[in-house]
């Protein structure tokens, strides 16, 4: 992955030093000047040496048991996301396959066809670095980065106006940049590319970036400002669509006799 060849040593020091000593169980009552728990400190809690944890940390050993990846990630008070993202730093690359496609390419037609049936929601498709490949009309006037030619990520961190789009942008950009990561490690090096150039584009990127969060959201909510609708808060479900392309369908939608739904009504009225 783009920027760090200790991919394995530098999610376990960020998440090393997020962990409060004191809920671990750590007795100290010297005056700490390190984040969260200090590399032995782990090493005792998770069962193993020192030694062998400063290897892993530092890139020397890359090649870690299951059960000291299970020690560890229980110390660590990993999330599900975070396991999974641990476990598939240790696993090796996958053997390049003649049918994997490269990321985006075109939409499948049944893909536009079922598109096309939903005219009354903001919908569209997405190649795993974020490009809009394909989408309705109304998810455009919701909101502009939701249109093809556009990258979602690109605009959260490059475009002056995703700060008046996104009331939450804060939020929204740590989710970003975290969902990023994880798609990432999934399609070994498709990303590495995209990732330097918004690493050097953009500090908020880069900063959040090097913090090594992975997260993954498949359904939630979200507020967009719109113009001539005010904020709207619209929650939204992913899907995944099966194929080589890591193609990924969001389809947005307001709560039942809502304001919210009255006012994307309005919007998708020709």
């Amino acid at each position: 992955m783009a920027h760090d060849d200790n991919q394995l040593g530098s999610f376990l020091r960020s998440r090393r030093e997020k962990v409060d000593a004191t809920s671990a169980g750590v007795v100290d009552n010297t005056r700490r000047r390190v984040k969260g728990l200090r590399r032995e400190e782990l090493a005792l809690l998770a069962g193993v040496s020192p030694s062998y944890y400063t290897r892993l940390e530092q890139g020397r050993d890359n090649h870690p048991s299951a059960e000291i990846l299970a020690a560890l990630a229980r110390v660590l008070r990993l999330d599900d996301t975070e396991r999974s993202y641990l476990w598939s730093l240790v696993m090796p690359p996958p053997m390049p396959s003649t049918s994997q496609a490269p990321p985006g390419g075109a939409v499948r037609p049944g893909v536009l066809q079922l598109l096309d049936r939903w005219a009354d929601l903001p919908a569209f498709v997405v190649a795993p670095n974020r490009d809009v490949l394909a989408s309705r009309e109304l998810a455009s006037q919701v909101n502009p980065a939701w249109s093809p030619g556009y990258n979602l990520i690109e605009f959260t961190f490059l475009d002056p106006r995703a700060g008046t789009v996104y009331p939450q942008w804060q939020e929204i950009a740590v989710q970003s940049v975290a969902g990023l990561r994880g798609t990432a490690v999934s399609r070994r090096g498709e990303l590495d590319g995209f990732v330097a150039e918004l690493r050097r584009r953009s500090e908020p990127f880069r900063a959040l970036w090097d913090s090594h969060d992975v997260y993954e959201r498949t359904m939630g909510e979200k507020q967009l400002r719109v113009p001539g609708a005010g904020v709207l808060r619209l929650s939204f479900e992913t899907f995944a669509l099966a194929g080589p392309e890591g193609h990924v369908l969001y389809v947005y939608f307001a709560q039942p006799g809502s304001a919210d739904e009255e006012a994307l009504r309005k919007l998708g009225t020709p």
